[in-house]
C-alpha cells in the first residue's frame, strides 16, 4: 500500500475500531453488570420478604410465596432438606439444591404454649384470660440475617419454560431458634434482552460508522495533498525542463505543507543562485584562463618563428599568472565542495612575522605591529590563514601609494588582524562587492598588475570556513582597512 491516502484512512479506520470496539465492550460490561445488579437487587427483596415470613414464625406450609415465574423461591433448612417451595415450580438450577418436591423436616410450625385444636380458644391455651398477666405466655420471634446475600445465577423451568434466574440466598431463624435458607430468584431476561438490542445495534453501527470514517479519511486526506501533488508535479517539470527560475505552488493557508512549499521556493531560490553563480564562475574562470593562454602560445609561436623575438621574462609571467589562477581556482573548488579547515593550533603573530620577513621583493615595504607579550592563538588551517594574509597584502600592495601595514590584537574573545594602505580606499557601496569572484573595481582593471578578483573572495571564503568575519573600512591614513577576526583559542591556564 504504496499510497500515503490508503495508509492514513486504514490507520484511522482501525484506530477508530479498535476504539469504538473497546467501548463498546465497556458499555456491554456496564450494562450487564447493572441489570444483574438490579435483579439481584429484586431477588434479595422477594427472599427477605419470605425469610420475614419465616421469622415471624409462619409454618412452612402456609408461607405466601411469590409466583413462581416471577420470583421461584426454595426453602431449606440447616441439613439441606427442601422444606418449601414456589408452586408450578419444575427444575431449578443454580441454589442450594435442585430439588422441587418439599422433604420431610423437623421444622417446628409454631413457638406458642399451645394450640387449640378445636379452635375454640386463643392460641395460648386459655379461654379467659384473667387479671393475672403473668399467666400470659409471649411468643419468641426470629430474625432475617442483617448479611449481605449470596448470589449465584442459575435457571427455572416453570410450566415447561426454562428461563435464567438472578437468585440470592438469605438466612432466616425461627422463634424456635432454627435457621432456614430462602433461595429467592429474580428472571434476567430484561438483562439479556438489553444487553442483545445494544450488541445488534453495535454489530450493525460499527460497520457503517467504519466505512464512514474511512471515506471521510480518504476524502480529507486527499484534500489536504492536493497542493503537495502540485508541488511534486512542478518539481517534475522543474526537473525535466532544467528551469530553476520557476517555483512551485504556494497554498494560502499556514499548515506544514504551506511551510513545505516556502522551503522549496526557497531551496530553489539558493539553487538558482548557487547554479548561476557557478555558471558566472566557469565563464569568468575561462575568461581569465584564456588571456595568459593566448598571450603564452603567442610568445611561443612568435620565439618557434623568430627564436631571436622571444620574449622569454614575458612567457615567464604569463606561466606564473595561470599557475596563481589554477590554484585560486582549485582552492575555490575545494571550498565550495565543503573542504573543513584542519584544527592546528596557531599562534597569529608568529605567522605574521613569519608573512611579512618572506616579502623581501615587495614594492612598499610592510610595517608589522604584533604585542610581544599577548596570546594571539587560534586554531585552523595554517596554509589556509597564510593564504588570507597573503591576498590581503597583495591587495594593499597592487593600491598602496607609501605605506602598508599589518597589526594583530585580541578584543573581546576574538584575534584581530588589520591590513592597512594609504591606497585611493574601497568607495563605501562597493565594500561588499569586491568580496565577490572575479570582481574588479574600474581602477584595478589592469591584468598586467595581477590579480584575477579572485583573492579577497577566497580570503572572505576562508576566514567563514574558520567561524570569523572579513570586512573592510576606512584607514586612519585614507586607503583601505581590512579586519580579519578569528575566535581565540581558549587559554587552558586561565
Amino acid at each position: 500500500m504504496r499510497s500515503v491516502r490508503a495508509r492514513t484512512a486504514l490507520g484511522a479506520t482501525v484506530v477508530v475500531a479498535v476504539a469504538l470496539i473497546g467501548a463498546g465492550l465497556a458499555v456491554l460490561l456496564v450494562l450487564r453488570a447493572n441489570l444483574t445488579d438490579q435483579a439481584g437487587l429484586q431477588a434479595e427483596v422477594a427472599a427477605r420478604e419470605v425469610a420475614g415470613q419465616l421469622a415471624l414464625d409462619v409454618p412452612v406450609h402456609q408461607l405466601d410465596l411469590p409466583d413462581a415465574e416471577e420470583h421461584p423461591v426454595q426453602v431449606t433448612d440447616e441439613d439441606g432438606r427442601l422444606v418449601a417451595v414456589s408452586e408450578d415450580l419444575v427444575a431449578i438450577t443454580g441454589t442450594g439444591t435442585d430439588r422441587v418436591e418439599p422433604q420431610a423436616s423437623a421444622v417446628p410450625t409454631s413457638t406458642g404454649t399451645g394450640t387449640d385444636d378445636d379452635g375454640g380458644g386463643d392460641r395460648h391455651g386459655g379461654e379467659d384470660r384473667g387479671d393475672d398477666d403473668a399467666n400470659v405466655s409471649i411468643p419468641a420471634r426470629g430474625e432475617v440475617s442483617a448479611d449481605d446475600p449470596d448470589f449465584t445465577n442459575g435457571t427455572a423451568t416453570v410450566d415447561g419454560d426454562t428461563a435464567d434466574y438472578r437468585f440470592a440466598s438469605v438466612s432466616a431463624t425461627t422463634g424456635a431458634g432454627v435457621t432456614l435458607t430462602v433461595h429467592a430468584g429474580a428472571p434476567l431476561a430484561t438483562e439479556q434482552k438489553a444487553v442483545g438490542s445494544v450488541r445488534r445495534a453495535m454489530l450493525i453501527g460499527l460497520p457503517v460508522m467504519l466505512l464512514i470514517v474511512a471515506a471521510v479519511t480518504w476524502l480529507m486526506t486527499r484534500r489536504a495533498l492536493r497542493p503537495v501533488e502540485g508541488i511534486r508535479a512542478e518539481m517534475s517539470a522543474i526537473t525535466a525542463s532544467e528551469d530553476l527560475s520557476r517555483r512551485v505552488p504556494e497554498p494560502g493557508s499556514r499548515d506544514e505543507i504551506a511551510r513545505l512549499a516556502r522551503t522549496t521556493n526557497e531551496t530553489l531560490t539558493a539553487l538558482e543562485a548557487s547554479v548561476d553563480r557557478q555558471r558566472r564562475f566557469v565563464a569568468d574562470a575561462s575568461h581569465e584562463l584564456r588571456s595568459p593562454i593566448a598571450s603564452l602560445r603567442t610568445q611561443l609561436e612568435v620565439g618557434a618563428a623568430h627564436p631571436e623575438l622571444l620574449d622569454v621574462p614575458g612567457a615567464v609571467t604569463d606561466t606564473v599568472r595561470l599557475q596563481a589562477l589554477a590554484a585560486d581556482l582549485l582552492l575555490l573548488a575545494r571550498l565550495d565542495a565543503g573542504e573543513r579547515p584542519g584544527s592546528t593550533r596557531l599562534d597569529m603573530g608568529a605567522l605574521v612575522h613569519e608573512e611579512v620577513s618572506q616579502r623581501t621583493g615587495d614594492r612598499i615595504p610592510v610595517t608589522a605591529s604584533v604585542p610581544p607579550s599577548e596570546p594571539l592563538e587560534v586554531t585552523g588551517s595554517r596554509s589556509q590563514l597564510a593564504r588570507i594574509l597573503g591576498n590581503l597584502l597583495d591587495n594593499a600592495e597592487r593600491h598602496a601609494e607609501s605605506s602598508v601595514a599589518v597589526s594583530v590584537r585580541t578584543e573581546r574573545g576574538s584575534v584581530v588582524v588589520a591590513v592597512s594602505d594609504d591606497g585611493p580606499g574601497v568607495p563605501e557601496p562597493e565594500r561588499e562587492r569586491i568580496f565577490e569572484r572575479f570582481v574588479r573595481l574600474d581602477d584595478a582593471r589592469s591584468r598586467d598588475e595581477g590579480g584575477a578578483g579572485l583573492g579577497l573572495a577566497i580570503a572572505r571564503d576562508v576566514a567563514r570556513r574558520h567561524q570569523g568575519t572579513l570586512t573592510v573600512t576606512r584607514s586612519p591614513e585614507g586607503g583601505a582597512r581590512f579586519e580579519l577576526r578569528l575566535p581565540a583559542r581558549p587559554d587552558p591556564g586561565r
